[in-house]
């Protein structure tokens, strides 16, 4: 009876492990890997700091006041597009 209360708890705490680190695959589950930080390419701004969710598509970028934007290819690049260097990037893209 001892030793297979053993097992069973040895082999709960396999389950438990394994169900975090599937959790963990997403990439996204580290407090490190959980914001992406974008700085001016102009150096007219300071840097923009955004935490990163994933979505049913992707992985999505969360602005201060709740936005959600889409990670095109590259989530930092996007983020520096849409909030430090908004403007230039507007009068770059007009022609």
């Amino acid at each position: 009876m001892k030793q297979t209360c053993l097992m069973i708890g040895a082999l709960s705490g396999f389950i438990a492990i394994g169900a975090t680190a599937s959790q963990a695959d997403d990439g996204i589950s580290s407090r490190s890997a959980n914001v992406v930080t974008a700085c001016s390419r102009y150096g007219n701004y300071p840097c923009y700091t955004a935490p990163l969710r994933q979505g049913a598509y992707g992985k999505k970028l969360e602005l201060r006041h709740g936005t959600l934007i889409d990670c095109a290819r590259d989530c930092k690049n996007t983020l520096r597009e849409a909030t430090v260097d908004f403007w230039d990037t507007m009068r770059e893209n007009s022609g």
